[in-house]
C-alpha cells in the first residue's frame, strides 16, 4: 500500500464563489487516493508586520504556521490579479516564512494551478508565485504546467468538469504532482 500524504491546499482568491475555489476542488476529487488535501484559510491572516511577531504573534499566523508545518506538501490555486499573485496569498507567504529562519515551507513538495476566465490562464501570476517559491525553498513540480483558462465554461452546476478533456487534463496535473509528492516527501 503506498503511503498517504497530506497536502495543504491554498486558494488565492477569498470570494466565496470563486472559479479557482471550484477548480481546487475539482483537482482534489481527480487526485489519486494517496494524497488526502485540507483547505488552508488565508482570509483571516492580518498584514504581516514584524512588529506583531513578538512571543504572542495573532492566533490566525500560528494556525497557519501550524498548519503548513503538518502537511507533506502543498497546492496552491490561484487567479490572477494585475498580472500578479493576490495580495492575500503573497500575505500567507510571508506569515508562514517569517520570522527569518523559521520559513515554514521550506522543502515542501509544491504545485501551483493558476486560472481565469480568459484564454491565457493566470499565465502571469502563476510565474509571479513560482518566482516566491525559489526563494521559499518550495521544489515545485515544472510539468505538466498548469493554466487554465477559460474557468467559466469548465464546470457542471456541481462543480465537476464538463467534458472529458478537462477532466483528463486535470488528473494529469494532479498524477504527476502525486508522484512529486512521492518522490521528494517519502
Amino acid at each position: 500500500m503506498s503511503q498517504t500524504f497530506e497536502i495543504a491546499v491554498l486558494v488565492g482568491s477569498l470570494r466565496k464563489g470563486a472559479l479557482t475555489r471550484t477548480l481546487a476542488n475539482a483537482l482534489t476529487k481527480l487526485a489519486p487516493e494517496n494524497l488526502r488535501f485540507t483547505f488552508i484559510e488565508i482570509g483571516d491572516l492580518p498584514l504581516y508586520n514584524p512588529d506583531l511577531d513578538t512571543e504572542t504573534p495573532p492566533a490566525a499566523w500560528v494556525r497557519l504556521r501550524n498548519e503548513i508545518t503538518q502537511a507533506d506538501g502543498v497546492m496552491f490555486v490561484t487567479p490572477e490579479y494585475n498580472r500578479a499573485l493576490p495580495a492575500a496569498l503573497k500575505n500567507a507567504l510571508d506569515v508562514g516564512s517569517r520570522p527569518y529562519g523559521s520559513n515554514v515551507w521550506g522543502g515542501k513538495p509544491g504545485l501551483v494551478v493558476s486560472g481565469s476566465g480568459g484564454a491565457l490562464g493566470g499565465y502571469g501570476a502563476n510565474h509571479h508565485l513560482r518566482d516566491t517559491l525559489v526563494v521559499l525553498d518550495v521544489p515545485t513540480l515544472s510539468q505538466p504546467e498548469a493554466y487554465v483558462g477559460h474557468l467559466g465554461t469548465l464546470f457542471d452546476e456541481t462543480g465537476a468538469p464538463n467534458t472529458d478533456e478537462t477532466k483528463a487534463y486535470l488528473s494529469k496535473i494532479m498524477t504527476a504532482y502525486a508522484a512529486w509528492v512521492g518522490k521528494l516527501a517519502a
